[in-house]
């Protein structure tokens, strides 16, 4: 199967996924700054460490609620 690049789409399809990426990246970074690491979606903890902010108190076959602040800057957590 010999098939033909268009570089031009190719260069345009690129760039567009850079654009999506550098949006979600600006969004990781600014909700980093209040958001715990850790928390996902469903406000549930994915830490695989004990946390005093896990609401222990859950299903054993589900993960623990995340009772941390969203007020807090966690960077600190991880920056060197």
């Amino acid at each position: 199967m010999d098939h033909k690049v268009d570089r031009q789409r190719y260069h345009a399809s690129m760039a567009r996924l850079h654009e999506i990426f550098a949006d979600i990246s600006c969004t990781v970074n600014t909700v980093s700054a209040w958001r715990c690491p850790y928390k996902n979606a469903q406000d549930r903890c994915t830490a695989l460490f004990g946390c005093r902010n896990q609401l222990r108190s859950h299903p054993s076959d589900e993960l623990p609620l995340c009772t941390g602040s969203d007020k807090l800057d966690y960077r600190s957590a991880w920056e060197v």
